[in-house]
């Protein structure tokens, strides 16, 4: 018993969120659930291993992180030092612009949580602008928080109604990643300003926040309304495809189907992630990189005319080979969430996911640097906040959203611009009597 406590104390030194833990953990801890498969890599024909680019991805990243730690570089004001003081106004703006679109898109139609159907089929260019509204209300609320000088219960009850005001107008769009986004950068900006989360109460948090969101996932799947054509559920035509093969299939089918599908809803997002960084690793393997093309997608995407988004390409690809085994990874008017591994190898193989790590890591520490030469009770902490759970949780989803990209440039730019003082407060004091 006296080593478990040790070993919980030793534990709990960690800084849960720094550049070194957070983001690692989070990789490693979700490729290591989808290993927990319950026979769909079988049912997929999954033959090509992940971990190398894992592995390289882990590696490059820490370089990244370590080498500008070390330099203590951060990034420069860009000649733009003297529009700092007008960044909050900014983000006002902005927050009205997506308060309006997201009358608009309510009016027009509808609300996302009501059907798969239509949450899919929001009007894109009112939904780019409806993120405006998260985004704004998460940069002001956390910046609010981080300028308190003594932060009571009674204020933290208020900024904690408010986060969740803002997040339950997007959880009715049915949408997890504003969510997502809003709960951790939250919870990082605490830590830093108002009371240290230690890991053991971060992991704790955490399987509840897994489980929550997992389900959440699959409700809305088991709920949809299949007498619409969006929803429908149909697999590949079968009848071209070997007796053998066939006889594989429905068998590999009836494995899957003996565990219950609301304990496969669990870890559903990851064993997806996982077979179709598999299936990327294996495309390329046979028709070579796409050179680029997923990446400058994201941006062809505002060009006029017809686009392929980044993720419809996806879903393209790794149905092209699931499809010969009779079953879709992902069913054709949906889009697939590549991991942030799988966008980058599909254009540049292992160089490109080194290159991107070492990027990722470099710029996670660059901001992370901000904060300790400016204190945590500055922009700089709700910077980082807001960047390094950005790129964790596109460790899933990929970043091939341009408002994230756009958000991710802003905040960068924010921080870098906005004047601090030198090692401003480094911590609140939290008075649990007021």
């Amino acid at each position: 018993m006296k080593n478990v406590r040790t070993l919980l104390e030793k534990m709990n030194r960690i800084d849960t969120f720094s550049p070194y833990f957070f983001l690692p953990f989070i990789l490693v801890l979700y490729f290591f659930t989808s290993l927990f498969d319950f026979h769909r890599f079988e049912l997929f024909n999954i033959t090509y291993s992940i971990w190398p680019s894992v592995i390289v991805a882990l590696i490059f990243y820490y370089i990244g992180v370590y080498v500008i730690d070390r330099l203590g570089w951060t990034f420069p004001s860009f000649g733009l030092a003297k529009l700092g003081k007008y960044v909050v106004h900014f983000i006002v703006g902005l927050m009205l612009i997506g308060l309006v679109a997201y009358v608009l898109i309510t009016i027009k139609a509808g609300f996302g949580l009501a059907d798969e159907s239509v949450r899919r089929n929001l009007p894109p260019k009112l939904m780019f602008f409806t993120h405006l509204l998260w985004f704004g209300a998460l940069l002001l609320l956390s910046y609010r928080m981080v300028k308190e000088k003594a932060m009571t219960w009674k204020k933290a009850i208020i900024y904690a109604a408010a986060f969740a005001v803002v997040m339950s107008l997007f959880l009715l769009m049915g949408y997890r990643t504003p969510l997502v986004l809003m709960l951790f950068t939250g919870i990082i900006v605490f830590h830093y300003t108002v009371q240290r989360v230690k890991l053991t109460w971060f992991l704790s948090a955490l399987l509840i926040i897994g489980i929550t969101f997992s389900m959440f996932g699959f409700l809305r799947v088991v709920t949809e309304d299949t007498s619409k054509e969006f929803n429908n559920r149909d697999q590949p035509d079968i009848s071209e495809l070997s007796e053998d093969k066939k006889e594989r299939l429905v068998t590999t089918e009836q494995k899957v189907n003996q565990t219950p599908k609301w304990i496969r809803g669990l870890n559903g997002e990851s064993v997806t992630g996982h077979i179709v960084l598999s299936r990327i690793i294996e495309y390329t393997d046979e028709n070579g990189y796409l050179n680029g093309e997923i990446h400058a997608g994201v941006f062809n995407t505002i060009l006029p005319g017809e686009q392929v988004s980044p993720r419809m390409r996806v879903t393209q690809i790794v149905n092209s080979l699931s499809v010969k085994d009779g079953k879709f990874i992902t069913r054709e008017n949906r889009t697939t969430t590549p991991t942030f591994i799988g966008q980058l190898f599909l254009d540049g193989g292992y160089l490109l996911v080194a290159i991107g790590f070492l990027l990722y890591g470099a710029v996670v520490s660059m901001v992370y640097n901000k904060v300790k030469q400016g204190g945590t009770h500055t922009f700089h902490t709700v910077a980082y906040a807001f960047v390094v759970t950005m790129f964790t949780i596109s460790m899933h989803t990929g970043l091939l959203d341009l408002i994230f990209v756009l958000m991710l440039g802003f905040v960068i730019l924010a921080s870098a611009i906005i004047k601090t003082e030198p090692k401003s407060a480094s911590g609140l004091q939290f008075n649990l009597m007021k």
